[in-house]
């Protein structure tokens, strides 16, 4: 029985990256061995083990078997006689296809080093084509590896596979699960330019297919992508540290638009429209609440943000309870950031402050700071007027906040 460490941990230990988690994989082992030296089991599909001290997984080498379309569709084969290579060989890209031996020998029986250096992201065999979740993970790749290049022949394979269906197998939950880690990634523009390139996005984000900005074989000569300024206001949303929400609102900023001369999008619907392909695709994804959320309040209200320098009192106060603000005030932060993100990608910002998030946050703790109950207790017992006199308060003290900011 012998011990290698695998895949990601070796890759960043020989790019010189900080090893946060390392997964390792059994050579001539039995379940029952695992167990009987203090292993736990956890693998449904096939043995992993949990290590009894430092609960790392693993993995007794195995090998698989396409048996159905799409990534549920494989048969695992795990027993003593399969051999490291083997199971390297079922990996995706060579710089994931190395080990590590106890006393520090890399196996790289795929050119995973040589890839490496060259900063290439290859796929290891033909293998590759039989998982489309491996289109997205080469992308999240690329997101993360803003230096590294697709292999020319993973990429007409990937192409080959979109355009064989392939995406479209995967479910929902694992394609949301591909996009927001990329889109956590310190370059998620380039996640989108690989999707689009070999025409995944097209299938799985129809919508947001023309965000990618890399030329594509087959698109039409003249054709302005509406994806440069989105590309560029996401990684900017990255540079920011901003979180998901706040990036994948960035993303559907304008689900949907056309495209004008000089590669900046036209102006989406931000009404009705704009707000009902946002729903769609996050419905279409099961995208989480707090992404879902940030994303249609950007897309319904980007434009009032904008202004929010020349809104009176009244106008912000409306905007902060249509935001649901007051009882919410992360999710106006998250859009704050997707606004200043945006504002950064057409080169609007001055002195690189975004303003209207002092007027808006100014202008949300003035109005938390009226007592509505002490109003409720005065006004009596008529709903609507106890709703109009708080929301008459909260339109004073911004008022009154905003000429105290103004003298200042």
């Amino acid at each position: 029985m012998k011990t290698y460490a695998v895949g990601g941990c070796v890759r960043d230990r020989l790019l010189g990256r900080a090893v946060a988690d390392r997964d390792w994989v059994v050579v001539g082992a039995t379940p029952e061995q695992m167990i009987a030296a203090g292993f736990r089991p956890v693998g449904r599909d096939f043995p992993v083990f949990l290590h009894p001290a430092t609960h790392e997984e693993y993995a007794l080498a195995r090998t698989e078997r396409k048996t159905a379309p799409g990534y549920h569709g494989f048969v695992f084969h795990a027993a003593p006689d399969v051999t490291l290579q083997e199971d390297l060989a079922r990996r995706d890209l060579t710089i994931n296809a190395m080990a590590l031996a106890d006393d520090g020998t890399l196996v790289d029986p795929f050119g995973g080093r040589a890839d490496l250096e060259a900063k290439l992201l290859r796929h290891v065999g033909p293998a590759f084509a039989e998982d489309p979740v491996r289109i997205l993970r080469v992308a999240r790749f690329a997101a993360r590896f803003a230096d590294f290049r697709v292999a020319d022949e993973t990429m007409r394979l990937m192409r080959a596979m979109a355009d064989a269906g392939e995406v479209e197998a995967l479910v929902a939950e694992r394609v949301w699960q591909e996009l927001a880690r990329g889109l956590m990634e310190p370059r998620p523009s380039r996640m989108f330019d690989t999707l689009h390139e070999c025409g995944a996005l097209a299938r799985l984000l129809p919508e947001l297919d023309r965000a990618g900005s890399a030329p594509r074989p087959g698109d039409a000569a003249g054709v302005v992508d509406t994806g440069p300024l989105l590309m560029r206001a996401l990684d900017a949303a990255a540079s920011m540290n901003a979180p998901l929400p706040s990036r994948w609102a960035v993303l559907l900023h304008e689900p949907g638009a056309g495209a004008a001369p000089g590669g900046e999008p036209q102006r989406a619907d931000h009404g009705a429209r704009g707000v009902a392909l946002a729903r769609a695709v996050n419905e279409r994804l099961r995208v989480p609440g707090d992404c879902r959320d940030a994303s249609i309040l950007a897309v319904r209200e980007q434009r009032q943000i904008e202004r929010a320098l020349e809104l009176d009192a009244e106008a912000l106060v409306q905007l902060i309870e249509r935001s649901d603000a007051l009882r919410r005030p992360r999710l106006l932060a998250q859009v704050l950031d997707a606004c200043e993100a945006l504002a950064r990608a057409r080169g609007t910002l001055a002195a690189d402050r975004y303003p209207q998030r002092e007027r808006m946050l100014a202008a949300l703790q003035a109005a938390r700071g009226v007592d509505a109950g002490a109003i409720a207790a005065r006004a009596g017992p008529e709903g609507a007027r106890i709703a109009q006199a708080v929301h008459e308060a909260r339109v004073a003290a911004v008022a009154t906040q905003r000429a105290g900011s103004e003298e200042g």
